[in-house]
Formats: structure tokens, C-alpha cells, sequence
């Protein structure tokens, strides 16, 4: 029989009245709260994502956070980081072997499959917004959970797809005042990598005794990990590698030609990296990153805003048909921290209408008012909690109200409201059943004034 464990409010009696309260609970590390003050920056990227997505005929998704483990062993490859270090997996009661979603595009592509999606006018473009978990040492700008805002367009091959997410993701940050730059490669078919493999492989075998444990495993499982390397060890040596563009095959070089060629056409600024391959085993042919223009120095991966490429055999990998496909993904919390470098403000929410009151049947009268005005989607306020008038009046003018109504018990018995104008100062009575008809009316013959000046 199991044990059955005394709950705190039965041994209250018993606990001593200087008993020490308890320790707050803290913050699991690498992650965070989100607080109100922030809100306003998730608020604007997530606006410009959203009506950059609608423009382009993107359609949202949203995929579950817990997916079968081997989704990610098999689409986002074996060998890597994530898949051996970062990710968050366990087994369930049931037996199933689950993780938390480290990035985004196996569980899109694992979602065009289930759904059928191939039967769909080609190509798929979807969109998706949302949280993320890789076990990370937490860094500036860096959390285990972290959130992510990508694109993915599945079931076409042309070049002009390439072309074309890389023009969405740098003027997603175009429009929020952030200049960047991209730094693009080809990494061609998998037969290209296999050749190319072997000459990295020729390059760093004779340098195996500068090399990590990490990086030494690298070299055997995955050589091109090498070239995604953060130690200033292995990116010294990577400066004179042997550069994946000479192993491309004519039809991954035409396709990369043809990218550029448009991004010239658009006005992307952009930058050739030859040891760009991004840490993911999925990429085919194109990738790239974005990256900060006023840190150009950087090396890639390192204040990157976001990145992605082509991935044309990941569908067929996870038992779909074969289907071309490209996408790309961006770091919200590194975009966050951009605005408030750059001392981004929002435009506060405008308000036009504050509705003030006096004692309860005022209180009462005043709540169905302002449910009036917000079903007339006049941008209204309050602050009912509060007793005193003057502290009603103060919280308007912080908020910049161009009206406040007032209803204490007075107007309640005249069926009246006063309205104030708060840059005028005046006031008026009206009827109470006619205070939104009167207040639309003001709103209108302000919108006149402006108009004419």
C-alpha cells in the first residue's frame, strides 16, 4: 500500500511561528522569463514576421514540442552537437523514447509527410513561431529554451526558392532597423561532400596533435563539423583548407550561379564563405547566415541572427518521396537584444478614450461603458481599482488619453456621462446612451483637423 505523506496544512498546527518561511524557487538555468517590459519587441518582430509572411503566401504551422527522438537522429544527423550533446530526451511511462524540439525543420518536413502535404499545389510554404530546447552552456543571447521564427518552402528545386528565403529573412531585418549581411556558400550533393570529405580529411590528418578530443572525433565521424568550429585553433587551420567549391559538380555550381544572380538582382548585399556548411547534416547546395554589418569581423555562427539553406533529400530521409526543399530560421532573443542596443521604442498603444468613476454604482456603470467602447473599438482604458479621482485622472494623462468619461453616483441617477477633454480641459454632459455616438463623433472631427493641416 503506498505511503500516504501528511499535507502542509495538516501539520500547520504543529509548525513553530518563527518557523524560517521557505527559499523562493529560482529559475532553471538557461532559461527565462519574458517580462511585460520586453513584450513590446517580441510583439513588433513577431508583426513584421507575420506580414512578411502574408506577402509572400507563407502559411502558418505549428508543430508539437515533444517529437519522437528519432525524427532528430535521423533528419538532423547522428553525428552532430545537437543530436549527441544538446538535446532534451527521455523515455515516457510508456516506453517511448521522446525529445524537446531542437530546431524546427524535421518536425515541418516530418508534418508534410504525415498530412499528405505532397498532394498539395508545390511548393508548401509555411511558416512557424515558437520555443525550442538545446542543453547549451547559457550564454548573452543564447538559452536552452529559446525561440525561433523560420520559414520553410517544400517541393521545388528552382534556384529562385534559394533566392528568395534569403531576401525574406534579411528584410525581416531590414524593417526592423537592423543592417546585416549575408554570408552564403554552396555545399553542393552528397556525392560532391563525399569527395570533398576526403581532401578535408587529407588536410587535417597531419594537424590530429593540435586537436581537441572533440574535434579528433569530429575529424573521424563528420570532418566538415571542422569548419563549423568556434576554437580559434581549428579556424586558423581551416584558413587553408581545401574549399568545398572545388569538388562542386557543374549542376551545383549552375545552381549557386543562378542564386547569386538574383540576390544581385534584389540588392542583397551578400558575401561568399567558403567554409560555410552550417551544423546541420540535412543541408544540400545552398546555406547561409545572417550576420551583423556592424560586426563583420565575425566569424560564422558567432552573432549570427539566423541562417538556413536547401535540404533536398531530408523529406525522402524521413520516408516521404523525394521532395526539394529549402528553409531558413531565426534567433529571436539575438534580434531582441539588437533593438534594445539600438534603443528601438515601440509606439505605445494608442488611447483614446480613459474611463474614469466615482463609488460603486459609478463603478459598475462605468465597466458596461467601456465594454461599449471596445465593441466599437474605440481604444479605451481604466483603472477601476482605484477609489480616487485624482489618481484616475493622473493615470489618463500618463497614458495620454485625448477623453476621459467620468461616472459617479450623480450622473448614474441622470443617465449622464461628463466627458473632459484633456487637452482643452473642458468638459461636457451627455447622455449616458449616447456617449460611444459622441465620442466616434469627436474622433471623426480630429481626424478632419488633421487631415486639413
Amino acid at each position: 500500500m503506498a505511503t500516504v505523506k501528511k499535507t502542509a496544512g495538516a501539520s500547520a498546527k504543529k509548525d513553530s511561528p518563527s518557523k524560517k518561511a521557505s527559499q523562493p524557487i529560482g529559475l532553471v538555468r538557461g532559461m527565462r522569463d519574458i517580462l511585460p517590459s520586453e513584450q513590446m519587441y517580441w510583439r513588433m518582430i513577431y508583426d513584421k514576421a507575420s506580414a512578411l509572411c502574408d506577402a509572400y503566401g507563407l502559411e502558418r504551422i505549428e508543430t508539437p514540442v515533444l517529437e519522437d527522438t528519432a525524427l532528430f537522429v535521423r533528419g538532423v544527423g547522428k553525428q552532430t552537437d545537437i543530436v549527441e550533446k544538446e538535446m532534451y530526451s527521455f523515455q515516457t511511462s510508456g516506453g517511448d523514447n521522446v525529445s524537446l524540439r531542437p530546431e524546427g525543420t524535421a518536425g515541418i518536413c516530418r508534418a508534410y509527410i504525415h498530412h499528405g502535404m505532397v498532394s498539395l499545389p508545390q511548393p508548401v510554404k509555411l511558416w512557424y513561431w515558437g520555443p525550442f530546447f538545446r542543453h547549451e552552456r547559457p550564454q548573452s543571447g543564447r538559452y536552452r529554451q529559446f525561440y525561433q521564427f523560420g520559414c520553410e518552402l517544400l517541393g521545388e528545386e528552382d534556384a529562385v526558392i534559394d533566392a528568395q528565403l534569403v531576401l525574406m529573412s534579411w528584410l525581416l531585418l531590414k524593417e526592423l532597423g537592423i543592417e546585416a549581411t549575408v554570408k552564403i556558400n554552396s555545399i553542393g550533393t552528397a556525392e560532391c561532400r563525399a569527395n570533398y570529405r576526403n581532401a578535408l580529411v587529407a588536410y587535417f590528418r597531419p594537424k590530429r596533435s593540435r586537436m581537441s578530443e572533440d574535434d579528433k572525433k569530429r575529424l573521424l565521424k563528420n570532418p566538415l563539423r571542422l569548419l563549423d568550429s568556434k576554437d580559434p585553433v581549428i579556424q586558423e587551420m581551416t584558413a587553408e583548407a581545401p574549399q568545398i567549391v572545388d569538388w562542386l559538380d557543374e549542376a551545383s555550381k549552375n545552381h549557386f550561379m543562378r542564386v547569386l544572380e538574383y540576390l544581385d538582382e534584389v540588392g542583397v548585399p551578400y558575401q561568399l564563405d567558403p567554409f560555410l556548411v552550417r551544423g546541420l547534416d540535412y543541408y544540400t547546395n545552398t546555406v547561409f547566415e545572417l550576420f551583423d554589418s556592424s560586426n563583420e569581423d565575425s566569424e560564422h555562427g558567432q552573432n549570427a541572427y539566423g541562417g538556413g539553406g536547401r535540404y533536398d533529400g531530408l523529406v525522402e530521409l524521413l520516408g516521404g518521396q523525394h521532395t526539394p526543399a529549402a528553409g531558413f530560421a531565426m534567433g529571436i532573443e539575438r534580434i531582441v537584444s539588437k533593438l534594445k542596443s539600438m534603443n528601438v521604442t515601440a509606439d505605445k498603444k494608442r488611447v483614446d478614450v480613459f474611463v474614469a468613476q466615482l463609488g460603486e454604482q459609478g463603478r459598475k456603470r462605468a465597466l458596461a461603458i467601456f465594454e461599449e467602447l471596445r465593441l466599437a473599438g474605440i481604444n479605451s482604458s481604466e483603472s477601476f481599482a482605484k477609489s480616487s479621482i485624482k489618481s484616475q485622472m493622473e493615470a489618463a494623462n500618463r497614458l495620454g488619453a485625448r477623453w476621459t468619461l467620468i461616472v459617479g453616483q450623480k450622473e448614474v441617477l441622470d443617465g449622464t456621462v461628463i466627458i473632459r477633454d484633456m487637452e482643452a480641459g473642458t468638459q461636457e454632459i451627455v447622455d449616458g446612451r449616447k456617449v460611444v455616438h459622441e465620442i466616434q463623433k469627436k474622433m471623426q472631427q480630429q481626424d478632419e483637423v488633421k487631415g486639413s493641416n
